[in-house]
């Protein structure tokens, strides 16, 4: 009964400290006649219970609609309940109608939610727990829709005193709350480990033999400080973080639909990698692919950026409206900005008020109308001819500046003909210097806005056959509508997307590189920053990380180094009983998480310990081998002709992607489809991924390359066999293991196979080990 009273005691003292009302007698009650600690196992209500409400409940029995008078947008509310009396009888989980509606035992009222897929166990758990503590809840809670968290603008909150005492602010925050969950972190990762960790996260790839042995035996406790800034100063970490972004862009080298035409779009690709390089401030970052043709003072680059809203489907076909498709794009436009900016499903207000969100419909076209002016939408190219690094040149410009090259060439021609035919050496230097300045035009999209802005109006049910009211352009009336005095076009959008009165961006942003380091975000649902989604695990932390971005110009490098260099980040990712227990989805980051590597690592890894990888960067998008056939299923069958010579082993990052058949190499680990925005791969495990690493083509070249690596080693088998397992892993062999791949060495050359270092190369590359960042 003491260890009962005494945790009672602590679980009421953390409540009260965060305003929380406590029904102190009704629980005490409880918690008494059962014996059970009811406070230390109860959830959390804002994080736990109230977004459950929300998404399952609150659509019937919120504020807009409240059937049978009952509304659960509150705790207060689900209290005093509707026409039949209480919702919730705190302390009696059993007598309350909420939870005999939940599971089905109701003797009027049907199985809830109405017409949709009963609630899971963990989440019925989550209620009946919450309720039998007596249904706490914070003091003067307000409904999710009239302020909610993500609507206002983040605060710095001040850094917790508690926790580990490290300088790191991230570390303070997390252990904080560690602290309050009487849980102890995990101890720092083994070396090895944290440099696989470090190499993969920042650049893509793994540490190579010798940067790997330099970080292993630093003596120092700066070492970690020193890889980050070394790795962050590398352009492989742009070439990294560029295909995080490249993600969310929805970039394809080909137009999608049956035609699937190939598209000039790769310069934007290879923009973004310089980007991140350069760490360019994300509000310019911004700025330029909302809007760079209009910043097309600000240089060539702001012009590719743009290049971002012009990665849209395009349908080529016969017979369509190009009226209709161009509307497809305008629309596709929005709903990619709300979720990659605003973290919200924009989309949802096509046809009708948004249904959680305090978005109207007009809102929707407000948002709309920024994109609805631009040339050629959806059908034909607005396409920008550039020369060199990427220098502007209209279509017209281009011809003249071939032409006026072409005629200077002529020109020295004749006059070395003059000189009876044999050119003198002043006439050979000219000409030869001439020809090597010979313009070398490239083409990517962007966008162009049209002289005169079209004409918006809301689409009555989101079809465009039925126009309905006129609408300016405007952000949602909740963030303050549109700005006083502006033009209307899409660089006022931009600026408003990375202002202080956006109280989302910086949020979203900071969330998705925690997303991008373990796993999960703060706020897990990364894409619906709305009153359906997640509440943020650690909301003080969030806002900070949000008001640290902005208040250093934006600079997402400071954010990485901070995650990087906490002790948070290089805690280790082995399991833990007690915490599979008290935390088993590792909500309170007591560890690190384990990760199957995204698909493009993968390939890029093996590259890497094969000796075979190409480094070269930027350029026309290549073709590495693949399976034959795979161009048939589109309405202009394609050859995929294979890349020669060191092409063929580029960084994954530079494959063509191709939307009807994206690459099995890719689609096989979960790299998206390219049709949509994506801000979360999936992760999934699959036989169809042990056959690919296997018997895939690519693969099957990269094997025969480690294996030629092993086999020209200096020494005996174990040395060879020991070097590989460490360039595959980037850990040495146990005994027992190098004893394995001692066996299967001898078998292959029992059975003479043409090339038994072949068979453990295979074998080294399908370990899940080598697939996978601890």
């Amino acid at each position: 009964m003491r260890v009962t009273i005494a945790r009672w005691k602590s679980g009421a003292e953390s409540w009260q400290r965060r305003g929380v009302r406590i029904p102190g007698v009704a629980i005490l009650v409880v918690a008494l006649g059962s014996g059970l600690s009811l406070w230390g196992a109860g959830p959390d209500y804002l994080h736990e219970v109230k977004p459950l409400l929300a998404k399952q409940c609150v659509l019937c029995h919120g504020a807009t609609t409240s059937k049978s008078g009952l509304r659960l947008d509150t705790a207060a509310h689900a209290v005093k309940g509707g026409v039949n009396g209480a919702a919730v009888i705190p302390g009696q989980p059993d007598a309350s109608p909420l939870l005999q509606a939940i599971e089905g035992r109701h003797s009027v009222v049907a199985r809830m939610p109405y017409k949709r897929p009963p609630l899971d166990s963990e989440q019925v758990a989550v209620l009946r727990r919450w309720i039998a503590g007596g249904a706490p809840a914070p003091d003067g809670e307000t409904p999710s829709s009239d302020r909610h968290w993500a609507f206002v603008a983040p605060r710095r909150s001040p850094v917790p005193e508690a926790g580990s005492g490290r300088s790191n602010p991230i570390d303070a925050f997390i252990d904080a709350r560690l602290e309050k969950e009487g849980l102890q972190p995990s101890p720092e990762a083994e070396a090895a480990v944290l440099a696989r960790r470090l190499w993969l996260d920042l650049t893509g790839l793994p540490p190579t033999s010798l940067e790997l042995s330099g970080f292993l035996t630093a003596s120092d406790g700066m070492r970690v400080e020193r890889a980050v800034d070394r790795l962050m100063a590398s352009p492989r970490y742009g070439e990294r973080w560029a295909r995080w972004w490249l993600d969310v862009a929805r970039y394809a080298d080909s137009n999608g639909y049956s035609i699937d035409g190939i598209r000039p779009i790769w310069p934007y690709r290879d923009w973004v990698v310089r980007a991140f390089n350069a760490d360019l401030g994300f509000d310019t970052f911004t700025r330029w692919q909302i809007a760079g043709d209009l910043y097309a003072a600000e240089g060539t680059d702001a012009v590719v950026a743009s290049g971002f809203h012009r990665n849209t489907q395009v349908n080529h076909e016969g017979g369509i409206d190009p009226e209709q498709y161009r509307i497809e794009s305008a629309m596709d436009r929005v709903s990619t900005t709300g979720t990659a900016w605003l973290g919200l499903s924009m989309g949802c207000a096509q046809c009708h008020d948004h249904k959680f969100d305090p978005f109207t419909q007009r809102d929707y076209y407000g948002l709309y109308a920024y994109f609805n002016s631009t040339e050629n939408d959806g059908h034909g190219a607005s396409d920008y001819a550039a020369t060199g690094p990427v220098l502007e040149l209209p279509t017209d410009r281009e011809i003249r500046e071939l032409g006026e090259w072409e005629l200077e060439l002529k020109r020295l021609e004749r006059a070395a003909a003059g000189n009876g035919g044999t050119p003198d050496e002043a006439s050979k230097k000219a000409l030869s210097a001439w020809k090597r300045k010979r313009p070398v035009f490239m083409r990517t999209m962007v966008m162009r806005e049209l002289a005169q802005p079209r004409e918006t109006v809301v689409f009555v049910k989101g079809d465009f056959t039925r126009p309905g009211e006129r609408v300016t352009p405007a952000w949602p009336a909740v963030f303050g509508g549109t700005a006083a005095g502006g033009k209307g076009d899409r660089r006022e959008l931009a600026a408003w997307l990375v202002s202080r009165d956006n109280p989302l961006t910086a949020r979203v942003v900071v969330n998705r590189l925690w997303q991008a380091y373990f796993g999960r975000g703060l706020v897990e649902t990364e894409n619906d920053f709305g009153t359906m989604g997640s509440e943020p695990t650690h909301p003080e932390l969030l806002d900070w990380l949000a008001c640290e971005l902005m208040d250093s110009g934006w600079s997402l490098k400071r954010i990485h180094r901070l995650i990087v260099t906490s002790a948070v980040y290089q805690r280790s990712s082995q399991h833990r009983s007690d915490l599979a227990e008290r935390d088993a989805r590792n909500r309170w980051w007591a560890r690190q998480t384990r990760l199957r590597m995204e698909a493009e690592m993968i390939r890029d890894a093996a590259l890497v310990a094969s000796g075979l990888m190409d480094g070269t960067l930027g350029g026309a998008p290549v073709f590495p081998p693949q399976p034959e056939g795979l161009g048939a299923f589109t309405q202009s069958r394609r050859e995929w002709v294979v890349s020669r010579r060191g092409d063929r082993f580029r960084r994954s990052l530079y494959t063509h992607l191709q939307r009807s058949t994206l690459h099995p190499g890719l689609a096989v680990f979960d790299a998206p489809d390219t049709f949509t925005t994506c801000t979360r791969r999936q992760r999934s495990n699959t036989p169809l991924q042990a056959l690919t690493l296997l018997n895939d083509p690519a693969f099957d070249e990269i094997a025969a390359g480690l294996a030629r690596r092993m086999a020209a080693l200096t020494g005996d088998d174990g040395v060879r066999l020991g070097e590989g397992f460490r360039w595959v892993t980037g850990r040495s062999p146990d005994s027992g293991e190098g004893l394995v791949l001692r066996r299967l060495l001898d078998s292959e050359r029992v059975v003479r196979a043409p090339d038994p270092w072949r068979a453990v190369a295979r074998v080294l590359l399908n370990l899940d080990e080598s697939q996978t960042r601890e």
